[in-house]
């Protein structure tokens, strides 16, 4: 509700690309598309959004930290320019506005291979990729994307005022910041939708469900999030709430660290995969509401949707034979796990341990207070929970920016598959949609069974909380919109 990209999703219906900040958008060629944007339309400052801002957003000051583009598939590098050298971002601790080193690893991995932003004219702007790319629309669209004011960049005082105040185009903007705790944004008047039917929106962090459930009914909260299914029936009982919501684009995983001793054979991995009775836990913590997909993919990737695919059954006795060729002893496996950062993530861990235990598995489960606890080498890594989302309508989204050899598994040193990124570089450049179909299969056939780097549990559900007199939709892309065309309150 900050930010505004150039072209969006349509959230609540069909999840289709349709006009943001730009009006409309066509190709040049393979490697370049030209998007002529919206006039008049304003950021939370008041200043025009120009074609210069959004070549700024893409530029080595805001998004790169002064890095050339790296050709997809190639393993992760950074190459500097002579920007860093000159003061602006990258590594240059003396700017100002020095980037944190995730910024441009973030925006890499979103656009590995981006060449330019080039201001054609005032309200005319051409994306130039170093190789061909048909992804291009959608990596515009996706999350990460959306476009900053420069000047209102350029006069902050350092990233972390920036980032606590952030100056874009969308329908709110930041009133005041408590870091974990209270998000308060008021209307942009300006925003090129139309006023927000709202003057102010406040985000509370709740960690407790009971604490969200209660302060829901008692009038406290208008909304509360990630609802499980077990609460509904309790919200429902009083007829002025309802709960909507349903199944998202992102999958719960579980990921593996081949590293680790007895994570090194493939035959391990895959049988804590076949060991896993998804359905069982679908029906005991999300009453049937989740369902299991095909893999790491979803329907609306269209044409490069594999229908045929599957995750690996339930076989118990499958999953002890491949212990036993894989000569496992009985030695512990670490499985890091964070307090519920995910709806039933400690219970579903707990089922999961127990799965893997009755197939001969020992596995240690270790409760971690953050991210940086999960993904720290000091001490041996195993398994981890994760999720994988699918921000745009193609695999590179997916499979490439999370688990490719930009992508944060690979990063964080848990798996790499040399064949896996070869496959990577041909889905991120070719053209050939019955090439890049086959590369994808190949991809699921290596990451999920030949060599698992991760297995996937259930396709994620979000359920929310409301007030029943207040008219909103929710969407799968996790987006709570609250623009003029989404919500509508009841008058008393």
């Amino acid at each position: 509700m900050i930010y505004a990209a150039l072209i969006e999703l349509d959230r609540q219906g069909d999840l289709s690309l349709k006009p943001g900040l730009a009006t409309s958008w066509k190709r040049i060629d393979d490697r370049t598309v030209e998007l002529t944007l919206r006039r008049g339309a304003r950021f939370h400052n008041g200043d025009e959004v120009t074609a210069e801002d959004v070549a700024f957003t893409f530029g080595p000051e805001y998004m790169f930290g002064s890095t050339k583009p790296v050709v997809a598939g190639q393993q992760a590098q950074t190459i500097r320019t002579d920007a860093s050298a000159a003061g602006v971002g990258g590594t240059d601790k003396t700017s100002p506005r020095a980037l944190p080193p995730e910024v441009p690893a973030i925006a890499r991995r979103l656009w590995p291979s981006l060449q330019e932003v080039k201001a054609i004219d005032r309200y005319t702007v051409r994306f130039i990729n170093a190789v061909p790319d048909v992804t291009i629309e959608g990596r515009i669209a996706r999350s990460g994307s959306e476009i900053v004011s420069k000047r209102a960049f350029l006069q902050a005082k350092d990233w972390t005022s920036w980032a606590r105040s952030p100056v874009s185009a969308g329908p709110f903007k930041v009133k005041e910041l408590r870091p974990d705790n209270l998000l308060v944004l008021v209307a942009h008047d300006g925003y090129y939708g139309g006023r927000p039917p709202v003057r102010e929106v406040r985000y509370q962090v709740v960690p407790e469900v009971a604490g969200r459930v209660n302060g829901l009914l008692s009038g406290e909260y208008d909304f509360v999030t990630d609802i499980p299914p077990d609460q509904i029936k309790t919200i429902e009982a009083n007829p002025k709430f309802e709960v909507v919501g349903g199944p998202v684009l992102n999958h719960r995983l579980i990921v593996f660290d081949k590293n680790h001793p007895q994570l090194a054979d493939p035959r391990i991995r895959l049988a804590m995969a076949h060991a896993i009775d998804r359905d069982a836990i679908n029906k005991a913590l999300w009453a049937g509401r989740a369902t299991v997909p095909a893999g790491l993919q979803w329907e609306y990737y269209g044409r490069m949707f594999q229908k045929d695919w599957t995750v690996p059954r339930y076989d118990p006795e499958l999953a002890r034979r491949l212990i036993r060729e894989a000569g496992y002893k009985g030695e512990p496996i670490p499985f890091r796990v964070l307090n519920n950062y995910y709806t039933n993530q400690v219970q579903t861990a707990q089922i999961l341990a127990e799965m893997w235990r009755a197939v001969g598995l020992k596995v240690d489960m270790q409760m971690k207070e953050n991210w940086q606890q999960i993904f720290d080498r000091t001490t041996p890594r195993g398994i981890r929970d994760w999720s994988n989302s699918a921000p745009f309508n193609d695999p590179v989204s997916s499979i490439v920016n999370q688990h490719g050899p930009n992508g944060q598994q690979q990063q964080m040193g848990e798996w790499v598959n040399s064949e896996f990124n070869t496959l990577s570089g041909v889905l991120e450049t070719s053209t050939d949609m019955g090439n890049r179909a086959r590369a994808f299969r190949r991809m699921l056939e290596i990451a999920e069974r030949d060599d698992p780097a991760y297995t996937v549990l259930h396709r994620s559900v979000v359920f929310y909380g409301k007030r029943k007199d207040i008219a909103w939709k929710w969407s799968p892309t996790f987006t709570m919109d609250f623009t003029a065309n989404n919500l509508r309150i009841a008058l008393p």
